[in-house]
């Protein structure tokens, strides 16, 4: 069975990039040495799941930022890769998240935006939420989770503090009955 975890930082405002999807302001979290648990996480993960605008700022960063993973980039443009480990899919996420499972991928990461975020939620398609709270206000932006945001009951699974204040919080979608 597909888990999906969102796996992303936001500001404590709830914004993921600025309104132009400047992510400038990570760059309070570089301390040599912490990777706030990212190595371990992205060598749980079998694939990747993005939108086109997060891929394109992936492109943006000196070397492609997810090597030997297999990245799914969700848009309704015609792009383009080089790359054989990027496949572009438009349909819909429920369909896409089928394909993805019968290629015997299992753990995939939601990278993000808000957009893609927001379709995964509408179908109830994230398992889990890692979320960093970066200790920043934005005062505008692009939305972690951008309204219309269907209600999702959560139950937390752990939360750490690091010392420069970024809090990570770890929680698991509580199951309908």
């Amino acid at each position: 069975m597909t888990k999906v975890t969102l796996y992303i930082a936001a500001s404590l405002d709830g914004y993921i990039a600025r309104s132009d999807g400047g992510i400038d302001w990570l760059s309070i979290l570089d301390i040599e040495g912490e990777d706030y648990g990212y190595g371990d996480f992205y060598e749980s993960i079998d694939a990747i799941v993005l939108g086109s605008k997060t891929y394109e700022v992936g492109l943006g960063f000196d070397q492609w930022p997810y090597p030997e993973k297999k990245s799914f980039v969700f848009t309704q443009r015609h792009l383009q890769s080089d790359r054989e480990d990027v496949v572009f899919v438009s349909g819909s996420v429920k369909q896409a998240l089928a394909d993805i499972e019968a290629q015997g991928l299992e753990n995939i990461w939601l990278v993000g935006g808000g957009e893609l975020i927001n379709s995964f939620l509408q179908h109830s398609l994230i398992d889990e939420y890692i979320i960093s709270t970066i200790p920043i206000i934005l005062g505008g932006g692009i939305y972690l989770f951008p309204p219309p945001t269907p209600e999702e009951k959560l139950e937390l699974i752990s939360s750490k503090q690091y010392p420069n204040g970024l809090l990570q919080t770890h929680y698991r979608r509580k199951v309908k009955i």
